[in-house]
């Protein structure tokens, strides 16, 4: 009797906090798109005119004679990396300081910390999937990019990527309560990893003695894992999933147990 009790309860309780974590997504919708302009439409508005900007420049650099690695087109590599910064880049720093301009919704009984996290973490993750669907939609279309050679691996890699975007999401958004000093050195952290996290380039492209210490980022790991997947054969990808599950697990219990902690400091007792 009393497991049935407690299987309703966990059930109820789990129908709140989604309800709460909806609501809060459209909040963080609404304040950051707006009702006006191209609003959500900014999404998709930033990644095409990158594109568009480093495709005109190498397709400068290639007619002055100084293109390599013709089995990657730079429209499908373009696309696809910038879609990965996306994704871990912005899922991470929006959870910087998303504690303390939120600290009235605290005061509601059902919202928390960790709900906080969730609904910009949400937000991002889906932000950059539909992105990436959107332009490679659009790059197959008009011819610009093949088909995918193994969509399932392209989505294995993609699933683990945001995997992680989250777990580090939920760690900065933890420590950027505890120092604001951590936020802004964090901001530039990112802009320094950019080039070392794999979106930008394919480890076969390493020096030998280089690839195997690259393939410590569990970044490379994941765009090894989609770059693989988008041109099959046409390259060969080095990546290790299990590392990068492992890894993954790690750093969500790590920012899970900081988030607990962070909450104990601000949540109303």
């Amino acid at each position: 009797m009393d497991s049935k009790v407690n299987e309703i309860s966990f059930w109820r309780s789990l129908a709140v906090q989604l309800r709460v974590i909806d609501a809060l997504l459209r909040r963080e919708f609404i304040t950051r798109y707006g009702r006006y302009n191209i609003g959500f439409m900014w999404l998709f508005a930033e990644p095409m005119m990158f594109t568009i900007g480093v495709t005109v420049l190498w397709r400068y650099i290639h007619h002055a004679g100084h293109s390599t690695f013709h089995e990657v087109t730079i429209v499908s590599f373009v696309i696809t990396g910038y879609s990965q910064v996306m994704l871990w880049r912005n899922a991470t720093a929006r959870c910087a300081n998303a504690i303390e301009p939120n600290l009235g919704l605290l005061y509601h009984r059902n919202v928390r910390v960790l709900d906080l996290m969730w609904a910009r973490i949400i937000l991002e993750v889906a932000g950059a999937t539909i992105s990436v669907i959107v332009l490679s939609s659009v790059g197959i279309a008009t011819g610009l990019m093949d088909p995918p050679a193994d969509i399932l691996m392209m989505a294995a890699g993609w699933l683990l990527l945001a995997w992680y975007a989250i777990s580090v999401g939920l760690t900065v958004g933890a420590l950027s309560e505890f120092s604001e000093t951590f936020s802004r050195l964090y901001h530039v952290f990112m802009y320094l990893y950019l080039p070392l996290s794999g979106s930008l380039y394919m480890v076969e492209w390493l020096p030998g003695q280089v690839q195997k210490y690259a393939l410590w980022l569990p970044t490379v790991n994941a765009s090894e894992m989609i770059h693989g997947g988008y041109y099959g054969n046409a390259v060969h990808s080095y990546y290790n999933p299990m590392y990068l599950i492992l890894v993954n697990l790690v750093l969500m219990l790590f920012g899970l147990s900081l988030i607990n902690i962070a909450s104990l400091r601000v949540e109303p007792q």
